[in-house]
């Protein structure tokens, strides 16, 4: 495990300061969370601000049946390139600054095929705290924050319906799709590499896993008679992700590809120590090529394209996208 702690101070980290606020309830009497601990924060369901004077250049198409926006290198097809598969936080497909990072993997030399893994549905977007001012009336600070409650109501509404079984069906047919339609660039590569950020990094980590259960991969799951359901093998030949959110134990210990893991420290949507922890250790144990770097000071998100008044944050965004791709290109 390599640990690079950068010492940056984040005031734009509202993701660790909500965690430290106690859990709030359900604003509709007798209703209860949809989800246990921590869902998504603030920075998987909103963007930040577009850096001046960038516009995405890539294109908005279907593959597989699905919505896609794909990014070329300027040199393609007339120069080989690499099939690279990224997925996104909540922000999902149509965001621009999404769109932009897609971009800037296409100028490394990589075809880029971003899903809209939440057909038309992306993640509602979360009410900043920051607008209750210390001048607010008692009675504008109750609006808000209950405002705030059924955002976050509406959040985990929003997670009950993008399920591993309802994304996962989405990603094999934009694969699928992908390799038929691009399959210069994935002979190229020698197989398909995929980046994920947020939510999308979690389906990152299992596409790059060895699984059995019919869940990662359709209901017509091949069975052995006598060792019962075959694994599947990895679909990605090799795998970045910074910052994950939903991510399981399980998740981890069934990678089998080499996996890069931008990290943040004390991130409020990942246990260190229930899920981190145990799954590097089964990565070791298993002989799986990984590296995890551990960014501390840094909000949840902070690997999402997007502008910040912090320089030192800026400096890690740029950090963490450089390990990214040189994790990729190396594989």
């Amino acid at each position: 495990m390599a640990n690079n702690d950068i010492a940056t101070r984040a005031p734009e980290s509202d993701a660790q300061e909500q965690a430290e606020a106690p859990a709030e309830q359900s604003v509709f009497p007798g209703d209860t969370r949809a989800q246990e601990g921590p869902s998504m924060g603030e920075h998987c369901t909103s963007d930040r601000p577009t850096p001046s004077g960038e516009a995405p250049t890539g294109d908005l198409t279907r593959i597989g049946g699905v919505e896609c926006y794909v990014a070329k290198p300027a040199d393609y097809p007339h120069a080989p390139s690499k099939l690279l598969l990224l997925l996104t936080g909540g922000t999902g497909v149509k965001s621009t600054n999404n769109q932009l990072q897609a971009d800037k993997y296409a100028s490394e030399g990589f075809l880029v095929v971003m899903p809209d893994q939440f057909d038309n549905d992306p993640a509602p977007n979360s009410v900043d705290m920051t607008e209750i001012s210390q001048e607010a009336s008692w009675l504008e600070s109750i609006k808000l924050r209950t405002a705030e409650g059924i955002k976050s109501f509406m959040i985990d509404m929003w997670l009950a319906r993008h399920t591993p079984e309802k994304v996962l069906p989405v990603l094999h047919k934009v694969i699928e799709g992908a390799k038929e339609e691009f399959a210069d660039a994935v002979a190229n590569g020698g197989g398909v590499y995929g980046v994920g950020y947020c939510f999308g990094a979690k389906y990152i980590l299992v596409l790059a896993g060895e699984h059995p259960d019919t869940i990662a991969w359709g209901p017509a799951a091949p069975k052995d008679e006598e060792q019962g359901t075959i694994n599947k093998e990895p679909v990605l030949k090799a795998g970045a992700v910074a910052h994950p959110t939903m991510l399981t134990k399980e998740d981890l210990v069934a990678v089998k590809s080499p996996v890069y893991f931008a990290a943040v420290e004390n991130d409020p949507m990942l246990s260190e120590e229930d899920v981190l922890t145990p799954g590097r250790r089964a990565m070791e144990t298993n002989k799986v090529e990984h590296e995890i770097q551990v960014f501390s000071g840094v909000p949840h998100g902070f690997a999402v394209y997007g502008d910040y008044e912090d320089s030192k944050i800026k400096q890690s965004q740029a950090q963490a996208f450089g390990q990214m791709l040189g994790w990729i290109q190396s594989h």
